[in-house]
């Protein structure tokens, strides 16, 4: 009886020496797999840093190159020219025909473009499609392509000021308030929300180059204006543009559009 409980006790320090050692054996193998995910998870955080780091390097390398001989002061831009509406103030009533010189550059217009518009103006700047027999104020089209720029001048104005300056430069422009009004509420959204705005004015050679415009009635003053911007995050230095303000005479045909730099 004593010799079985003897046994019985033995047994049971064998098996309870097994037990702590297999407890032993498992939590070693815990700790190596926690060390082991430790690793991993570490590695894992390093690599995502350096890659992060590579991609902020180039992201600065384009910003600065945008900002750069290669880039804003760049001669040759692909623009998407942006609401260009056509006011027309004949000093009498007339039936006028208006032909854009590049039509396949034409991605919208209103009423739609097909080979010209042909309207009655009126003095007051209504007009009357003839094609649809729509009353109008203005005739509406954007366009895509490339515009041969000098973009070494301009302007830099923070988003804040963008109100202010457009009402200036666009009365120098020759533009009335109803015109810069409506060119404003259409732009001004998108210059506030830029930190700083680089603007610039195309010419009218440049305007007519990308897009020649011909009417079956000549105006007697021709007045186009394009803004080419492009938002920043820091000032740069540019020669700031100069602007000339045309006379309003006779039979006065406006334009206004804008065209974001990329």
């Amino acid at each position: 009886m004593e010799e079985n409980e003897e046994e019985n006790e033995l047994k049971e320090e064998v098996e309870n020496i097994e037990s702590s050692e297999t407890i032993e054996k498992n939590d070693k193998k815990g700790k190596k797999s926690l060390w082991v995910i430790i690793v991993l998870i570490f590695v894992l955080m390093i690599g995502v840093i350096v890659f992060a780091g590579i991609k902020t390097k180039r992201c600065s390398e384009t910003e600065n190159s945008i900002l750069s001989n290669s880039s804003i002061y760049n001669n040759n831009w692909s623009d998407v020219v942006k609401k260009p509406i056509i006011y027309l103030y004949p000093e009498k009533t007339e039936e006028i025909t208006v032909t854009l010189g590049n039509p396949e550059k034409i991605t919208c217009s209103y009423p739609k473009y097909e080979n010209n518009w042909h309207v009655i103006a009126n003095s007051d700047g209504t007009l009357k499609d003839l094609k649809t027999g729509r009353n109008l104020y203005s005739l509406y089209w954007e366009g895509i392509g490339t515009a041969k720029t000098n973009m070494k001048e301009g302007f830099v104005v923070e988003g804040k000021d963008m109100a202010e300056f457009l009402e200036e430069k666009l009365a120098k422009l020759g533009l009335t308030e109803r015109e810069s009004e409506e060119f404003i509420v259409y732009w001004l959204p998108k210059l506030e929300n830029n930190k700083y705005n680089y603007i610039r004015f195309a010419s009218i050679d440049e305007i007519n180059e990308y897009m020649p415009i011909d009417f079956s009635v000549k105006p007697d003053t021709l007045i186009r204006v394009l803004m080419q911007f492009k938002g920043i995050d820091e000032p740069i230095e540019v020669k700031e543009q100069v602007l000339n303000t045309p006379e309003r005479n006779g039979f006065v045909a406006v334009e206004w559009g804008g065209s974001e730099i990329n």
